[in-house]
């Protein structure tokens, strides 16, 4: 395929950046991400304890790094850190020139913070400004979930003029809570004589997630009759709305992104030098086989937007993707199917907010696993003798096993390193 025929391309003509969701050390060093951005129009990267997750357990790039940082006495999160900073370096580096040509719009890599600090707003703070400083780098980003906890974190710290990915957007109500964090960190900066052009954050809002539990809810609902066919009032079908509440669920966003952006309050802030904050499209390789593998890609182009993708659904889209404005098209059917999944008894108040919690939750997990990971490789570092000899639990194993699952429920580990007194008990 001709770079003119690549519909990756286009993207940029109809103000849509495209970003690859999935950061490796190999695709670094093997000149893969230098190609993509040069040959392309890769424009920016993201990364999750999911992603990083898989490239340090799938591959012995960081085998050596580890084996050294274990030697020099660095505990597992101390290594985790290194691989981590040194990856978000490298590839901040090699997007530079997208950040310097773009004029700071674009070229940006996420660096997500612990999942353990979803709710934990001063901990989040301290964090994403000792990461920001560590990395040295004006073209990233610090990711930092839009939870209630995570509002107050954002707005502090695009008002000490440190760029941030809102991630876990999955409310329209949780992302007009972000837009004004965003508006009231500009207007704050701005009274105090701050410049405001270089403060750079995009929201991301995530997609296939909603459908992949919307589709779950529909199908408790729908009748059989006689015939084995779909039963029941026609008006409102749930078989019909299945595979459309993530779509709608942006298309509405926008809307109020559109709203923000006709205020007297937003042209004040443009005037001064402010962009809008970037509504990024995340989540979006499709999980469901019967749907489209460009999905979440087709349906929501338009200005002001970046659409982040895994290597397989930017592959789909090169292939056979088609380029049009679509983003503000379908609203009123958007509306619609919003009142549909009311009618039909989907709360997506509730949808949305068990959506965020399983979205912290979910992090956590790779989160631990890769310190896991991380540890098992340290231990064998520093190792002396050989292997040791496996311990023979017999039938104490399931009650070991089961007992490990629950300190590992309860955080103990972390709450272990943190000095959390409420681990000890007074009773003997």
């Amino acid at each position: 395929m001709s770079e003119i025929e690549n519909p990756l391309l286009g993207l940029i003509d109809h103000g849509q950046s495209y970003w690859l969701d999935n950061l490796t050390r190999e695709k670094i060093r093997s000149g893969e991400l230098e190609r993509r951005v040069t040959r392309e129009g890769l424009r920016g990267l993201t990364s999750n304890p999911s992603i990083f997750h898989e490239a340090v357990s799938g591959s012995e790039d960081y085998d050596a790094l580890i084996d050294r940082a274990a030697k020099d006495g660095k505990s597992a999160y101390e290594i985790y850190e290194a691989l981590v900073l040194a990856d978000i370096r490298d590839a901040c580096d090699v997007l530079r020139p997208v950040y310097d040509e773009s004029d700071g719009l674009d070229g940006y890599v996420s660096l997500e913070l612990s999942p353990y600090l979803a709710h934990d707003t001063e901990g989040s703070m301290r964090d994403a400004r000792r990461l920001f400083f560590e990395v040295d780098r004006p073209n990233l980003l610090i990711k930092i979930p839009g939870t209630p906890a995570g509002v107050p974190a954002i707005e502090q710290m695009l008002y000490e003029g440190v760029n941030v990915n809102v991630t876990l957007l999955f409310s329209i109500e949780r992302y007009r809570a972000v837009a004004e964090a965003y508006l009231r960190a500009l207007e704050r900066r701005l009274s105090e004589g701050d410049a405001i052009d270089g403060v750079a954050s995009v929201a991301s809002f995530f997609l296939s997630r909603i459908d992949v539990l919307v589709d779950q809810l529909l199908s408790h609902r729908i009748r059989f009759g006689e015939s084995g066919e779909p039963s029941g009032d026609a008006s409102v079908s749930p078989e019909d709305l299945m595979g459309k509440a993530a779509i709608a669920n942006a298309k509405l966003a926008h809307q109020s992104f559109l709203e923000l952006l006709d205020s007297d309050r937003w042209k004040r802030l443009e005037e001064a030098g402010a962009r809008p904050q970037r509504l990024l499209w995340a989540s979006t390789s499709t999980k469901d086989p019967l749907y489209s593998d460009v999905r979440y890609v087709e349906p929501l182009i338009g200005p002001h937007t970046v659409n982040t993708m895994p290597d397989r659904t930017i592959a789909a889209f090169a292939d056979h993707g088609v380029v049009e404005d679509t983003l503000t098209g379908g609203v009123d059917e958007a509306r619609r199917t919003f009142e549909a999944l009311d009618d039909v008894g989907i709360d997506m108040a509730a949808v949305t907010e068990q959506l965020m919690n399983e979205g912290v939750q979910k992090f956590m997990d790779s989160f631990d696993a890769l310190l896991t990971t991380i540890t098992d490789e340290r231990a064998r570092s520093l190792r002396v003798g050989g292997e040791p000899e496996p311990s023979d639990l017999g039938t104490e194993a399931p009650h070991v096993d089961a007992i490990v699952e629950s300190l590992t429920t309860r955080r103990f580990s972390r709450r272990l390193h943190d000095k959390d007194a409420s681990l000890w008990t007074r009773d003997p």
